[in-house]
């Protein structure tokens, strides 16, 4: 009978055991994954500004393009005008 409550007790105290390295080894990965999921976030949010100054680079660039198409069309009409005078002359 003692043998038997000793085996029992040696057999539930190793299943302690296993079940605490088991609560050891689910905590350090949820660490881990908390951390990767903070890492993920973080990247996400410099994707985000990255993106947000690229728009508004391109949003600078086409109203440059813009104004140098404005200044392109009057050029060429002063031109025009002046090969016309030339001409005239």
């Amino acid at each position: 009978m003692i043998r038997q409550i000793n085996g029992a007790a040696t057999g539930i105290a190793a299943a302690v055991d296993e079940h605490g390295a088991a609560a050891q080894e689910i905590v350090r990965n949820v660490a881990q994954a908390a951390h990767g999921t903070g890492e993920v976030t973080h990247n996400i949010v410099r994707v985000v500004k990255a993106s947000e100054a690229t728009g508004a680079v391109a949003h600078l660039v086409l109203a440059s393009a813009s104004e140098l198409s404005r200044e392109s069309e009057q050029l060429n009409a002063e031109v025009r005008a002046f090969l016309t005078v030339v001409r005239a002359a």
